[in-house]
């Protein structure tokens, strides 16, 4: 019997059965099946993510008024809230429109008609103007991780009982409240601020731009080849996105550079 000691036993196996290996699974948190599964606030919307700083107000944006309803341009020039989107919709042609930076605190919106918008004597928001004037800036306000628009009558924006875009009100109040939603691109920055793209020399900072930008119609990397010293002093002077843009524009291969 004390050979049958020293035999290993383990799962039987026939001629010509491949063995497989183990693998060790991490342990799994037990998750409540009643809990409901989180989903990013920006598919939520169709791509459109919700600004949080003044700097991320520019071109395209839509006002979301209330949850999945923005604000929307009527072609009479005036404004009212939309009808509400289904979870993963983004906002109508209608309901996007342009946003400007004037100066540090504020901006011009433009719809899609082509027009300017401002708040009248009695209190309307309205998209008739041509150019931008005094009555055409629009402050954005952020506190408390809540934001309000404020017209040139120094009034914030809500909608009335028939669904209008007003500026009636001076103090900003829970149906003051609404986002600001957009859909360009947001840039990736590791934890010391710099922008992935930045990371590395300075051959590997021209691919991630060449590889984030080309238009890849022949599915072939266009790298400028010509001498970097330029680049070096790019880098210097704080000039380096404007020199790595020129140099792709020679290549004649990136999709916002005119040729």
């Amino acid at each position: 019997m004390a050979e049958y000691t020293g035999v290993r036993i383990g799962k039987l196996r026939l001629k010509g059965e491949k063995s497989r290996k183990k693998h060790k699974h991490k342990k799994k948190e037990h998750k409540d099946d009643n809990e409901p599964e989180q989903i990013d606030d920006s598919e939520e919307h169709g791509g459109w993510w919700t600004v949080k700083t003044f700097d991320d107000i520019t071109g395209s944006i839509a006002v979301e008024m209330s949850p999945y309803c923005y604000l929307k341009a009527l072609d009479n020039g005036l404004f009212n809230v939309g009808a509400p989107h289904s979870p993963g919709e983004g906002p109508s042609p209608e309901e996007i429109i342009t946003a400007m930076r004037i100066n540090d605190t504020h901006i011009a919106l433009k719809s899609g008609y082509g027009k300017y918008l401002k708040v009248t004597a009695e209190g309307m928001v309205v998209g008739r103007s041509d150019a931008i004037g005094g009555m055409e800036h629009w402050e954005p306000v952020f506190q408390a991780g809540k934001m309000a628009i404020s017209g040139s009558n120094n009034c914030f924006i809500s909608c009335n009982e028939d669904d209008e875009i007003v500026a009636l009100d001076k103090v900003a109040a829970p149906q003051h409240m609404i986002k600001i939603r957009s859909n360009a691109e947001r840039e990736i920055k590791t934890k010391d601020g710099t922008a992935e793209e930045d990371k590395g020399n300075l051959h590997r900072c021209e691919i991630n731009y060449v590889k984030k930008f080309q238009s890849f119609q022949d599915r072939r990397l266009r790298v400028n080849e010509g001498d970097r010293e330029n680049l070096k002093r790019a880098r210097e002077d704080g000039s380096l996105h404007e020199e790595l843009l020129d140099r792709r524009s020679k290549m004649k291969a990136d999709r916002y550079c005119k040729v």
